[in-house]
């Protein structure tokens, strides 16, 4: 199945604002509440969210085997189910439908009315049901910063890390989507030079520049998925904020890796970009020395260039960008997790998401968590108001946002906003 959304002189007869993330070849998907309190499967171009429900209860996809009903859902897990060709041929045909030559709904006032919402007019929900979240930690440079802090600096990886992509079992309850303020997690800690733990909020909650996929039913229980096929069942890509306590995490991680410290909250963005949307900013991933088993050996480019920001916004003061850093930089790549996560037959369902792990590039400046930034709080950020921080602090907003850029088009994820509150104070009775 020929993609054919990809061309960078391709236009489109809405208006698109220059720099939007979502130009015509981008085409995400995403899950919306409308105008008129109805869940509905959408798209995006420019600042106009698409009804995809009712473009094909009005016709548009009829020469497209897809069931009455794929887009009038809460989750778009059915539709990922579909596979790859049918994501490819929707998104073909929405290109199409929305050509700036193609007359057939651009001429069509009351098909529009239907079909057509401003941003300001709907609200984004979360996209799938995820069944399963994994997390990887799979940034040689955080992993490597983060054992220079903790263990020796002599030996900052630890000997597996070389040789598989290291991750842990996460919890998918607390995953929301950009909007949806968090609470400062309560938790034990081990004050410095104390032998006995205390229990309290938590003081050094930090951000994780992450990103994440959303793969597709994948296997059956038992099967592996080769890693030159592993793409196939990406579905696409999310903005991710991994939430994180470090001073709960550092006392309860040993032996089994993070709990607490993780599952209170993770932030996504709404809109998934296709791996096809992401294809012309295909990059080499870094060298891989020691050389991987052959199961987690891989042929072609299998990175990708995104360019990637954070802010902090204090309640009263102005953003401050904090880190620039790269998703290129990423030391195992999404098909060597998928591959490795199902190697020993562990099943996969659509809707469940893969987090890349925090994204830290070589410099100080590219840093992907506070933790790097400050440097265990060693040196402190100075924000545009002046005020300084260590970590995240109560009624701060910390914003992600991601693109690619070339030959004049730039795909965009939007962004994963968050606003870190106090800790929850129970209603006296």
């Amino acid at each position: 199945m020929p993609l054919k959304t990809n061309h960078p002189e391709k236009k489109t007869w809405l208006p698109v604002p220059v720099n939007s993330d979502f130009p015509i070849q981008n085409i995400p998907f995403g899950v919306f509440l409308t105008r008129d309190d109805i869940i509905t499967i959408g798209s995006r171009i420019g600042d106009y969210a698409i009804d995809l429900g009712a473009l094909h209860q009005l016709g548009y996809f009829k020469d497209i085997p897809l069931t009455d009903d794929i887009f009038l859902q809460d989750t778009l897990n059915d539709f990922i189910s579909d596979g790859k060709k049918t994501w490819r041929l929707v998104r073909n045909r929405i290109s199409e439908i929305f050509d700036i030559n193609n007359d057939q709904l651009k001429n069509n006032e009351d098909h529009k009315n239907i079909v057509l919402f401003t941003m300001d007019e709907i609200e984004m929900q979360l996209p799938v049901q995820i069944g399963d979240y994994t997390d990887f930690y799979s940034s040689k440079e955080h992993a490597t910063n983060v054992g220079k802090m903790f263990r020796d600096p002599e030996n900052a990886l630890l000997p597996n890390w070389l040789h598989i992509p290291v991750g842990y079992h996460g919890r998918s309850s607390s995953i929301v989507p950009s909007g949806t303020s968090v609470r400062r997690p309560m938790g034990q800690t081990l004050p410095a030079g104390a032998d006995q733990p205390i229990f309290g909020p938590s003081k050094l909650v930090d951000f994780e520049l992450e990103m994440a996929f959303i793969t597709t039913d994948a296997n059956v229980l038992g099967e592996p998925i080769p890693v030159e096929e592993a793409e196939n069942y990406i579905f696409g890509m999310v903005l991710f904020n991994d939430w994180s306590a470090r001073d709960i995490q550092k006392w309860e991680y040993v032996p089994l890796g993070p709990f607490l410290a993780k599952n209170f909250a993770s932030s996504i963005s709404p809109w998934i970009v296709t791996l096809d949307a992401l294809e012309p900013f295909r990059v080499g991933s870094p060298e891989q020395t020691p050389k991987p088993l052959p199961y987690l050996q891989q042929s072609g480019k299998k990175g990708f260039d995104i360019n990637l920001e954070v802010a902090i916004k204090p309640e009263n003061g102005k953003a401050t960008t904090v880190t620039r850093s790269n998703f290129k930089y990423m030391y195992w790549t999404m098909a060597q997790q998928l591959a490795h996560h199902t190697i020993n037959g562990c099943k996969v369902n659509s809707g469940d998401m893969m987090g890349s792990g925090t994204i830290s590039g070589p410099t100080p400046d590219t840093y992907g968590s506070m933790l790097e930034l400050t440097w265990r709080g060693e040196k402190p950020l100075t924000l545009e108001d002046g005020s300084t921080r260590k970590f995240i602090e109560d009624h701060d907003t910390v914003t992600i946002t991601g693109y690619c850029q070339k030959d004049n088009v730039r795909i965009g994820f939007g962004e994963v906003t968050t606003k870190l509150l106090p800790v929850f104070q129970q209603k006296k009775k």
